[in-house]
This record gives structure tokens, C-alpha cells and sequence, in this order.
């Protein structure tokens, strides 16, 4: 499998992709113009045509024996500086009578901007028939060993927005609750509004007053900070890199807003650096499969090698050196997949 920037004649497979992610990937709508303009302005952005602001980083996975996507992540290099980026945050309000003796603890939704200007990792869907083998993990973690090679281009902060809970009739028990007595729009037409780019009605419209969490119905209240369960994978790969959900959850849907440390991302702090002639030298532990990747720009590309069961050496086949386009003296960065293996 190759992890790669996306292309112009990705298109027609990243339909297909779309069509079967369901509701609720907001990033990820079946809309062919809007996916044709994200998809330029990835090249845009690898081609240094688009400010920071506008920068978006698109990569597929491609099945390279029938040439085919057959997966999707992203990455946005700061979010917030075009226009507002909303997110909910659970803020803890305390009431207290003395005359009567009650103390109440609440907790309270309040609209905040706090990812402003911070990298955002999204988009991120594989083809069902290929969640196996660590195809998930790999299309997932590769895109550290991007912002590890550039690291200039991203925030101090990464965040990433997990998909909330949605029934299989794209109805959200959080949103029925609360954001649609506002927007008068099933969950349905806000997912599809904001996944093809309109967002200027949540300005217009949202709630700007904290809303008491205890007022929400319970089976609301429930889903608030939880993942739809096609969204758990995604959730413990990131979970065990280092991310921590930190209170903040989607406007939408509830989903949990998971944040971290961009330096102490683990596959990012401990991406080694090695020159390719060197790659017969660097692991010590058979068995352990790793990503590699090249250390380039535009051609960025990483693939997944693991050592031979008879050595405790890490190689580089001819056919590996060509998918990543590398020679004996062009510089590989590398990370375990598993670092609970090591």
C-alpha cells in the first residue's frame, strides 16, 4: 500500500470513498465540485500557490497492484483565520445556596473559538474492504511522518474532530436536542451545508448564551464526548500517539474534539532519520512493522516495511526504494507502527 499527496485523477475514486463513508464525515461529503475543489487546492497548496490560512494537505491511500484509492486523510494547516472555526466546550458552573444547604456542580456549553489557527487532522476514511492488515494505523500515522519532515508548516497544536454518534438514518440524538430548535435543518442538511463549505449560517444562527447540559434530554446528554462506532478505530490509533479529549466536543453532532502536543506526538518525537543506504542497520527487533517514508515535498510518499523473520535488520526491496523514489544517499524517516510492541 502507498501513502501519497492526492491527485487531479484521484477523483473518481475518492467519490466512491465518499459515497460510502455515510453521515456525519462533514469533510467527506459525496459532492463531486466540492471534492474537485478540495482536491486543487491540495495541489495548490503543494505547489506553494495558497496562503496559510487556505493550506490543505490531502494524501490517499492507493492499492498500487490494481491502481486504485482506497483511503483518505488530510491535514489543515490552520484552521480559523479565513473564517470562525466553533467548537463547544464543557464549562464546569458551581451554584450554591448556604441558607439552604445545596451545592450544585453543572456543566454548561459554551461556544469557543480555542483551535483557532491550530493544524487539524481530518478526513480520514479507508475503503471498509481494507480495514485490515494496519491499513487503518498506516493511513492514520503516516501524516505525522509529514508534519515531522515539515514541521514548520504546523501549529504547536494538533486537534482532530472524531465523527459523533449518528443512527443509521443520519439522525443525531444531540442535535434533535438542541441545534435544531435553532437552525431549523435536520442533521442531514447542516452535515451537508457545512461538508460542502457553506458555514456562514452557524454565525447567523448558533446560540451564543451557554446552554445547561442537564436541560438537554438524557439520551442527548449520553452522546455528548462519545464516537459514532465506526469512529472508535480512529479514536484509540490517535488515543495511543498521545491525544487526549480535553472538553471540547462538535457543534453538530457532540463528537469529541481530541488535542495534543504536536512535539509530543509520538510518532512524530520519535520519527528517526536515516539515509537509505542505511536501511539494512536500524532496527533491532524483528517483526516490527514501520512506516517509512521519503523526506520530500510535492512527492512526498510512505510505505509500510517490515524486518525479515530471520533478521533483526530493517530493508528496503528495489520495488520499496522505487514507490518511495529514494537512492543509497537520500534521507528516510521512519516510525514503529505499534509502539505498544516495542
Amino acid at each position: 500500500m502507498l501513502f501519497r499527496p492526492v491527485k487531479e485523477s484521484d477523483l473518481s475514486d475518492i467519490l466512491n470513498l465518499a459515497a460510502r463513508a455515510g453521515v456525519g464525515l462533514t469533510s467527506l461529503p459525496n459532492d463531486s465540485k466540492y471534492l474537485k475543489t478540495r482536491i486543487n487546492n491540495s495541489i495548490a497548496t503543494f505547489n506553494g500557490n495558497l496562503p496559510r490560512s487556505q493550506q490543505s494537505f490531502i494524501f490517499v491511500l492507493e492499492d498500487p497492484t490494481i491502481r486504485r484509492v482506497v483511503g483518505i486523510s488530510a491535514i489543515e494547516a490552520a484552521v480559523g483565520l479565513d473564517e470562525p472555526f466553533y467548537n463547544f466546550r464543557i464549562q464546569k458552573s458551581v451554584r450554591v445556596s448556604r441558607e439552604l444547604g445545596i451545592y450544585k456542580n453543572l456543566d454548561l456549553l459554551v461556544i469557543s473559538y480555542d483551535f483557532t489557527g491550530h493544524s487539524e487532522l481530518c478526513t480520514l476514511f479507508l475503503d471498509p474492504t481494507y480495514q485490515k492488515n494496519g491499513n487503518g494505523l498506516f493511513l492514520s500515522k503516516a501524516r505525522f511522518l509529514f508534519i515531522a519532515a515539515h514541521r514548520h508548516l504546523f501549529s504547536s497544536y494538533l486537534f482532530a474532530e472524531m465523527r459523533g454518534v449518528v443512527d443509521e438514518e443520519g439522525r443525531s440524538q444531540f442535535w434533535d436536542a438542541l441545534g435544531h430548535h435553532f437552525f431549523d435543518l435536520s442533521f442531514l442538511e447542516a452535515d451537508r451545508l457545512t461538508g460542502t463549505g457553506i458555514k456562514t449560517f452557524i454565525a447567523e444562527l448558533m446560540p451564543f448564551y451557554p446552554i445547561y447540559i442537564s436541560l438537554l434530554p438524557l439520551d442527548a446528554q449520553k452522546v455528548i464526548g462519545k464516537v459514532h462506532p465506526n469512529t472508535v478505530p480512529a479514536r484509540l490509533i490517535l488515543e495511543k500517539e498521545g491525544f487526549k479529549w480535553c472538553g471540547s466536543v462538535d457543534i453538530f453532532d457532540a463528537g469529541p474534539v481530541l488535542q495534543a502536543e504536536t512535539d509530543s506526538i509520538r510518532a512524530i518525537r520519535d520519527t528517526q532519520i536515516v539515509i537509505a543506504g542505511e536501511m539494512g542497520s536500524v532496527i533491532r527487533t524483528a517483526n516490527i512493522p514501520c512506516i517509512v517514508s521519503n523526506d520530500r515535498f510535492k512527492d512526498f510518499c510512505a510505505l509500510v516495511v517490515e524486518s525479515h523473520s530471520n533478521s533483526d535488520a530493517l530493508h528496503l526491496s528495489e520495488v520499496q526504494r522505487e514507490f518511495l523514489q529514494v537512492n543509497e544517499n537520500d534521507i528516510l524517516r521512519f516510525i514503529t507502527m505499534y509502539p505498544e510492541r516495542i
